[in-house]
């Protein structure tokens, strides 16, 4: 069983720190950026989603929980932000910890969200997913989704 619940003020902390240090490894991968300059961008990024932490944001950011040895347990987040004018949301981020993959809690979390946001009016779920994320591009193809572009990116010299 996967609950899908608000972030509380306490644990954002924690979402940060493991965010950026998620994240700005992403992009030091995808766009062959130093560490020091990934791990910028990477906070730049959250705080412009976030400027005031949880308060005041039309991103809503939540803590997934899951029924473990008969109790529940954070074992992940997920981050997105509705958009009204095409009854949509954007996944910004997805994550189940590496002790908790392949139980079967990132399908359920999904589950949890389409049913979430079937009583809203939204009817559309985007996402991106970085193109070296075989087993994220694994889950979200079994869980319906479809490829409906590709990101690049061409790096190009001084002179």
């Amino acid at each position: 069983m996967v609950v899908l619940r608000a972030m509380r003020q306490e644990e954002y902390p924690a979402y940060c720190h493991y965010f950026i240090d998620d994240y700005s490894r992403e992009i030091a991968t995808n766009y062959g950026h130093p560490m020091e300059l990934a791990v910028e961008l990477a906070k730049k990024d959250l705080a412009s989603y976030f400027p005031n932490g949880l308060e005041d944001t039309e991103h809503t950011l939540l803590c997934i929980d899951a029924e473990i040895e008969g109790k529940l347990s954070l074992v992940g987040y997920l981050w997105h932000s509705v958009n009204t004018s095409d009854n949509s949301t954007f996944i910004y981020d997805f994550f189940i910890s590496g002790e908790h993959r392949s139980r079967g809690f990132g399908r359920q979390a999904i589950a949890e969200l389409e049913k979430q946001l079937q009583s809203t009016g939204v009817n559309q779920i985007k996402l991106r997913v970085a193109y070296h994320n075989e087993r994220a591009l694994k889950l979200y193809k079994e869980v319906g989704f479809v490829i409906t572009g590709f990101n690049m990116s061409k790096t190009i010299s001084a002179s």
